[in-house]
């Protein structure tokens, strides 16, 4: 699993994102950067196609809530947060 730090394991709890969701979106989600040298992970649609593709239907529609959830990765490659997205992802 990727290394969480102490405020992303706290807002994963505080927000009910679980662990395995958090994996899914690192292995399955859209990648943007944020032009302040992190990148932000989410599930676009083509991703979205892909995750439904890769684990069925019935296991798709067990996550589904859970995805319209974003990471944030530093440099380093730790997620140091975790959040539902409410707006759109600025792609400039």
């Amino acid at each position: 699993m990727t290394s969480l730090t102490h405020h992303a394991q706290a807002r994963s709890q505080q927000r009910g994102i679980p662990a395995p969701v958090i994996e899914t979106l690192l292995d399955y989600g859209h990648e943007e950067h944020d032009h302040h040298g992190s990148r932000i992970i989410f599930f676009d649609h083509r991703s979205r196609a892909q995750l439904r593709k890769a684990l069925g239907d019935e296991h798709y529609r067990r996550i589904e809530r859970h995805l319209g959830t974003y990471v944030i990765v530093a440099r380093d490659g730790d997620v140091v947060t975790v959040g539902h997205r409410r707006h759109h992802i600025n792609r400039h």
